[in-house]
């Protein structure tokens, strides 16, 4: 039997996907509508598996669902489809209350009658993680303790209010309807593959092209940071191991500044990429402040020891080793990013099929 990944052609599904069928040797069904950020092509490795299987629906088309589950018999989902860029929530937010509120409601319905058509051990062995985010916490203060599971939920954009939300649902599912559900929060999560409007890609990006290094306000926000790959290892351990009707908070234990990662970003540019563009002296000179967002939080910082304890979960990378390991995937991986830039990455969509 298989699991169904929603999301699975984002950047932190394409990385569990990867990790599940090329490492864990898993069954999986990818479910994705292919929006901007969806990308087929960090699927390269998994695409021609036998144990691999793409389904471009829509979470939020029942019917679609209801056939994917019927053809697929999956024995779990893992869902990761919502929209989740801060800025984009707060230009226009209609679309996260659709995909990330509506569309969860959708799967969760789907995975509810499924569930109550089967019997014994299939029945059993089923289960639904909702992967969330630390956002849905709202921010700290420096000398606060990192968020843990049982903290109130405070969220601050309509990014973050909609996770919340959706983070409701799952659990009130699980209450109300005895569906077998799990739920995970992560810190921000960095490494390959990933779209370029994010914080580290889109740095990397801009440097290289001698363009200008965007620092909202003082740049003395604070990110815990979670390499990708370690968390696609998180979710696999959450799903098979972990306590249903549990939460476990993800975090890399790396908090830093973000004017601390950029200047980080540009000393391993000068070290891994010595070139540089014409004009520019450093590419520290590029750094270039800018007016702060709408409510924008200070700090996050997530306390794991629950899954450190529980399923002997711990990251292997630290932020160091993992934005080197970043920045050098960008400088060897070119024309997948120049394919995303340029727009050409969408046209998988027209041969996209099941």
């Amino acid at each position: 039997m298989s699991i169904l990944v929603t999301g699975g052609a984002g950047f932190i599904g394409s990385a569990l996907v990867r990790h599940l069928v090329n490492t864990a040797g898993e069954r999986v069904v990818n479910v994705d509508r292919l929006t901007y950020a969806g990308n087929l092509e960090s699927l390269a490795t998994v695409a021609d598996k036998p144990g691999y299987t793409f389904e471009q629906v829509d979470i939020c088309d029942r019917a679609a669902l209801e056939r994917v589950f019927e053809k697929h018999r999956p024995s779990g989902v893992i869902h990761l489809a919502a929209e989740s860029h801060v800025d984009r929530s707060i230009d226009g937010p209609g679309d996260f209350i659709q995909t990330n509120l509506v569309g969860t409601y959708t799967l969760l319905e789907t995975a509810r009658a499924w569930l109550a058509g089967l019997e014994g051990a299939e029945k059993n062995a089923f289960r639904f993680l909702h992967v969330s985010t630390d956002e849905v916490y709202g921010d700290l203060e420096a000398d606060d303790p990192a968020f843990r599971e049982t903290d109130a939920y405070r969220p601050s954009s309509p990014y973050a209010a909609t996770k919340a939300g959706s983070d409701h649902l799952a659990r009130a599912w699980g209450r109300t309807f005895d569906l077998p559900v799990l739920v995970s929060n992560c810190s921000n999560n960095y490494g390959p593959n990933q779209f370029p409007e994010k914080l580290i890609p889109h740095m990397i990006l801009n440097a290289l092209a001698g363009k200008p290094l965007p620092i909202y306000g003082n740049g003395h926000q604070v990110r815990d940071w979670l390499f990708v790959d370690d968390h696609a290892r998180a979710l696999h351990a959450v799903f098979r191991g972990g306590e249903t009707g549990r939460t476990y908070n993800i975090g890399g234990w790396n908090e830093a500044r973000n004017i601390d990662v950029v200047r980080m970003i540009c000393a391993l540019l000068e070290e891994l990429a010595p070139d540089l563009p014409e004009g520019i002296e450093r590419y520290h000179d590029l750094i270039t402040h800018v007016d702060d967002r709408p409510g924008h939080d200070r700090r996050y910082a997530i306390d794991a020891r629950r899954i450190r304890d529980e399923l002997g979960w711990m990251p292997e990378e630290d932020f160091g080793s993992g934005l080197r390991k970043t920045v050098a995937w960008y400088l060897d991986n070119r024309d997948w990013w120049q394919r995303v830039l340029d727009g050409r990455y969408r046209l998988q969509r027209l041969g996209a099929a099941s």
